[in-house]
């Protein structure tokens, strides 16, 4: 892709993800040549703000990619199932924030702090991991240079814009209904129970092993990024009542023995972290410091006591920026030559 400045595509640009997308591709100072804000029926002809100049949303066709360098899709897997390939087609590269071709075999999943080298690699689209993912391997990836990782137990507890902007409407009306009107009994649309003052481990669908779509998710896509079938991955999703950023309880077992003051050097050092580890003084990351920041937190490191190689630890990292949007305008500046 030659030039300096890049037509710009948005799928999905009225969602959680895609208001995101717009700040951050501002923030960054991106060279956006022309942006194309694209979403369904529903959306289309609504109006958007981008540098300061007001945007008309366009509804999404096969024909809507013509010019556009880069695609960043963030509409479900359907509809990225559907209209990538006209992206394609059309000569944009598609960064996709859907499970529709993340396990695809040549389908690059990228989280850059560990495989940019592979972005190249694509027949024009490139995947983005699971917000849960992408949280989780940029913490662990430190202590995977000091040694190889042969187990990791993750559980999750995941805020409700993860599910979308309907989540968020959610949790804020039953709120208010619980607190304000005294309901006992409120309307649940978006998740299977109360997400108000709750808490329930159900992430997406189950599947025939009793796992979540969600929990696989990690387990096959750590695998994927690391390049790595030997990581053996077991993850519990859980659903929180908090707005933004998820939160990860992950324990790890490495090949060989690793001192603590090694890993917390590492994880001091590690590209896309802040380490906020001071137990005595009650110093640990919670969903407050890393909402709207684009690092991963991570606090409470300590060596396991139940086992001889095993370090656990307690990340934070706010889906929407890196778990998310962020993680794919970073592949993109990859893409055009490392813009800052």
């Amino acid at each position: 892709m030659g030039g300096k400045e890049y037509n710009i595509a948005i799928v999905g640009v009225t969602g959680a993800v895609g208001k995101v997308f717009l700040s951050i591709l501002e923030e960054r100072k991106f060279p956006v040549k022309n942006l194309f804000p694209l979403a369904s029926h529903r959306s289309a002809g609504k109006k958007i703000i981008f540098k300061g100049e007001e945007l008309e949303v366009n509804e999404l066709s096969k024909n809507s990619f013509t010019g556009v360098d880069i695609a960043l899709f963030s509409a479900g897997a359907s509809t990225s199932r559907e209209f990538a390939k006209y992206a394609v087609d059309s000569g944009a590269v598609v960064i996709d924030n859907s499970s529709a071709f993340r396990m695809e075999e040549d389908v690059p999943l990228i989280v850059p702090e560990i495989n940019k080298d592979e972005i190249f690699k694509n027949n024009g689209i490139i995947a983005n991991p699971n917000c849960s993912t992408i949280i989780m391997v940029v913490a662990i990836k430190p202590i995977y240079d000091l040694s190889p990782i042969k187990r990791i137990i993750v559980s999750t507890y995941q805020s409700v814009s993860g599910a979308g902007a309907r989540a968020i409407a959610e949790l804020e009306n039953q709120t208010r209904e619980i607190i304000c009107e005294g309901k006992k009994d409120v309307k649940c649309e978006v998740f299977p129970v109360q997400i108000a003052f709750n808490v329930f481990p159900h992430i997406d669908i189950f599947l025939d092993n009793g796992y979540t779509k969600e929990e696989m998710k990690m387990v096959d896509e750590t695998r994927k990024i690391f390049n790595d079938n030997k990581i053996m991955v077991s993850a519990t999703t859980v659903r929180v009542p908090v707005f933004t950023s998820h939160s990860e309880s992950v324990w790890v077992e490495t090949r060989d023995k690793i001192e603590l003051d090694a890993v917390r050097k590492a994880l001091a050092g590690g590209e896309g972290l802040i380490l906020k580890d001071d137990f005595k003084n009650a110093v640990y990351p919670t969903t407050l410091d890393s909402s709207g920041q684009d690092s991963i937190f991570v606090g409470r490191v300590r060596e396991d006591i139940s086992t001889k190689n095993g370090i656990t630890m307690w990340v934070v990292g706010d889906q929407l920026r890196k778990g998310a949007a962020l993680n794919a305008i970073q592949i993109a500046e990859e893409l055009i030559g490392g813009v800052r």
